[in-house]
């Protein structure tokens, strides 16, 4: 119990220093710490990333930033698709699984890496894309092209969460940025909302499908990662932004080259 509440913390430290992103350090902390498979962490991480992409999208629904229509488009098409992501964990074995995570956290961090060169995070919403936005209401211009870019992104975004047991803003925040004109805080505030329901919905989907849930120890890690969050967002006013980007990418290329050992030995 003590380890998951130190793991626990750790992961809720990254997630107030980076956001959402942390929470893809779930699965890794528990497979290592605990010595988990990944289909048992997936559903413990999922709680976790959950309840911390709440909150951030509950303050994004205070400041009005959320697109909440587009967010529950995306969580309606994505929450079916994570349960087919979820029965094909169960149907890989632990080498391959561990091998496309371990894929994903070197995009992952590779990105991370690559952003601070880029300028687009703060780029403004534009009239630009299938998702264009109405400058006079401010909304977006719904068409039939817009509705089916939007579900397709939350099908692929829910599939990435039942697989691997991450929330799938990796996935969101790109894909709305290059295909639609939300500005930047509009996208992560969806992409938490999105990746809170359909992370929500993977979890009830998984118990439903009678997965024996951990329960006291998930609700210990959730805890723990909660209150590791809010000590994470008092650190990072302290700390420059370049660093806390840098360093969480670094810290994913690391962890993300120990999974893939971790499977490259248990194919030995």
């Amino acid at each position: 119990m003590i380890v998951s509440l130190l793991l626990g913390v750790l992961v809720g430290i990254v997630l107030g220093l980076t956001g959402a992103g942390g929470g893809i350090l779930a699965v890794p902390a528990l497979v290592f710490g605990l010595g988990w498979s990944m289909q048992q962490a997936a559903p413990v991480a999922l709680i976790a990333v959950a309840g911390a992409a709440l909150v951030g999208a509950a303050e994004g629904l205070h400041l009005g930033v959320v697109r909440y229509r587009a967010a529950a488009l995306m969580a309606a098409a994505g929450i079916p698709f994570t349960l087919l992501g979820v029965r094909a964990a169960h149907h890989l074995s632990q080498p391959r699984l561990g091998t496309a995570f371990a894929g994903v956290m070197l995009l992952v961090a590779f990105r991370m890496l690559r952003a601070e060169r880029q300028a687009w995070e703060h780029r403004a919403e534009a009239d630009h894309g299938l998702a264009r936005i109405d400058r006079d209401t401010g909304r977006i211009r719904w068409s039939w092209p817009t509705a089916a870019l939007i579900a397709a992104i939350g099908a692929a975004t829910g599939f990435i969460t039942g697989l691997l047991g991450v929330g799938g803003g990796f996935v969101i925040v790109p894909m709305l940025r290059r295909h639609t004109g939300i500005g930047m805080h509009g996208v992560v505030a969806t992409s938490l909302m999105v990746i809170a329901l359909v992370s929500g919905g993977g979890v009830a989907l998984t118990v439903l499908n009678g997965a024996d849930m951990p329960w006291r120890v998930a609700a210990w890690f959730a805890a723990a990662t909660a209150a590791g969050m809010l000590a994470g967002r008092q650190l990072v006013r302290r700390l420059p932004p370049r660093q806390v980007q840098y360093g969480f990418g670094a810290t994913l290329a690391c962890v993300a080259l120990a999974m893939l050992g971790r499977s490259l030995w248990l194919l030995a």
